[in-house]
């Protein structure tokens, strides 16, 4: 974890669409799917290909990281970025590894106003923990996890 954690809350819900949120909540967080960015084709295809579906039975463990990334970071051009994300630091490369056994879904948040840049949701089984942990670890090791401001890890299980 980098920066404050949020609140401590007893449960989690994930609430699809603009639906009220019930009362008495902790904390919110709203992101919005988009499409893949930094992506060259091949990537595209190779993600698309392998990313399975989110909501598998076997899926049974989840974690939700909420980023928020430094202003030296959405300064730089998209080229730029892109170049520290994927030629540098090989973010899509690492995440390829890992599927299909960890599926994941990225939110975009930063358009929207909110505190966190991008809610990052994953869902893997009991058996792919360790796997998960690796995948995290050596992301965390990149030159891209050095412009992270703020990350909070929540880990849930089903």
């Amino acid at each position: 974890m980098t920066g404050p954690p949020l609140a401590q809350t007893p449960r989690l819900a994930i609430v699809d669409g603009r639906a009220a949120l019930p009362p008495g909540q902790t904390w919110a967080l709203r992101g919005t799917t988009s499409n893949i960015r930094y992506t060259h084709r091949t990537e595209l295809e190779l993600l698309t290909a392998r990313q399975p579906t989110l909501g598998r039975p076997e899926a049974t463990r989840a974690a939700l990281i909420p980023i928020r990334k430094s202003q030296a970071w959405w300064e730089l051009a998209q080229d730029e970025r892109r170049t520290i994300l994927e030629t540098r630091s090989h973010h899509i490369t690492i995440g390829l590894r890992y599927l299909p056994a960890i599926a994941r879904r990225l939110y975009h948040c930063r358009d929207l106003g909110e505190e966190f840049d991008f809610l990052t949701w994953f869902e893997y089984a009991d058996t792919d923990g360790d796997r998960f942990d690796t995948l995290v670890g050596e992301l965390r090791e990149t030159e891209e996890w050095s412009y992270v401001e703020r990350e909070v890890d929540i880990r849930l299980r089903r």
